[in-house]
């Protein structure tokens, strides 16, 4: 990238170009950077939402999941946000949840989707899928 860390950090700079920094950053793997960019850029009503979904979509593609939790979150809490874009980030929220084992929040999300759009990509499947799965439990031999 041509920016300097300067020109990176210009208060000048508006959330739209930060927002659009930030997916250049993505798209090139810089995911730590990206996701500075897309902080900055969420300070935009308008924005925030999109900002906070990339923030998540960044910390999960680093492996950082439990980081991405609370990023979907912030973006499932803009008050903007339409039936169909809480849905799309519910979605990943799930995918996040189900790979950290944490079914019961995971079941959650996807049963939100399924009452918002039964059809919506694998949800139905997933949902029984989880709700089936029995916890294991050790058994003690004496």
């Amino acid at each position: 990238m041509s920016d300097s860390a300067g020109q990176m950090s210009d208060p000048a700079v508006s959330p739209v170009e930060r927002y659009e920094r930030g997916l250049a950053l993505k798209q090139a793997g810089l995911h730590k950077a990206a996701i500075d960019q897309f902080e900055m850029a969420a300070v935009e009503t308008s924005l925030a939402l999109k900002a906070y979904a990339q923030i998540g979509l960044c910390y999960k593609l680093s492996g950082c999941y439990e980081e991405a939790v609370p990023a979907f979150r912030k973006a499932l809490n803009v008050t903007t946000a339409s039936s169909k874009e809480t849905v799309q980030i519910l979605y990943v929220l799930g995918r996040t949840l189900e790979s950290l084992g944490r079914v019961a929040e995971t079941l959650e999300a996807y049963r939100w989707i399924r009452r918002e759009d039964p059809d919506y990509q694998d949800v139905t499947e997933r949902i029984e899928r989880l709700s089936s799965r029995r916890p294991t439990v050790a058994v003690k031999k004496s």
